[in-house]
């Protein structure tokens, strides 16, 4: 198993327990085509201008296969990719963009089947007239994202991972995982009722509360 197949195997639910808020970009960033496979690998940074889309261009030839293009775009007023750009970085061998911003020729994308995380759809393209960066931190989604961090996408959102914290994250995320599989449904509500009372005490609640 190589070291995205490592990552892609647990849910962003299992990371996010282990690495906080602070590392799962907003819900605005979205699969935008159904059912899209879980996507995870490392980052390859984009910082694009408004209304400018070349470095992500520039990106699709640079970036090494299995990376997962993330892109800091300008605004949502102009879409940073479309059909064809996204078609070029799958036959190239990227995993997938996750765009704080905008693509375009989403059906295209949708039976290509190449996974794009986004804010949504606008059929305005960006010009090519600016520089931007390219693999240099960024923020996405309200996340710092640094080359090489390890990037793992679903329905249920996108975590982050330092890369520094790898592996550390990647354990703590399958034990919790291992835990929750071998768990009943029966074990667990007993053992979440507990704690919901046990809260619920700390806090002074007592059940005449519950008819107000």
């Amino acid at each position: 198993m190589n070291n995205a197949s490592k990552f892609t195997a647990i849910s962003p639910t299992a990371y996010a327990d282990t690495l906080g808020r602070t590392q799962v970009m907003d819900m605005g960033i979205r699969e935008l085509w159904p059912r899209i496979p879980r996507l995870a690998g490392p980052a390859y940074t984009v910082r694009c201008p408004a209304g400018d889309n070349l470095m992500l261009h520039a990106a699709i030839y640079r970036a090494t296969p299995g990376s997962v293009i993330v892109v800091q775009a300008g605004d949502v007023d102009y879409a940073v990719a479309g059909g064809n750009v996204c078609a070029i970085a799958q036959n190239r061998g990227i995993a997938g963009f996750v765009v704080d911003g905008v693509i375009r020729d989403v059906a295209e994308v949708r039976e290509a089947r190449f996974p794009v995380f986004a804010r949504g759809v606008m059929p305005v393209p960006g010009q090519k007239k600016q520089l931007g960066t390219l693999n240099q931190p960024i923020v996405c989604g309200g996340v710092q994202v640094s080359p090489g961090d390890m990037v793992v996408a679903d329905e249920e959102g996108i975590a982050v991972i330092p890369a520094a914290q790898q592996e550390a994250v990647w354990q703590a995320a399958q034990q919790r995982s291992d835990a929750d599989a071998a768990q009943s449904l029966t074990d667990w509500e007993a053992s979440h009722r507990a704690k919901v009372a046990q809260a619920l005490q700390s806090l002074g609640f007592t059940e005449a509360d519950s008819a107000l």
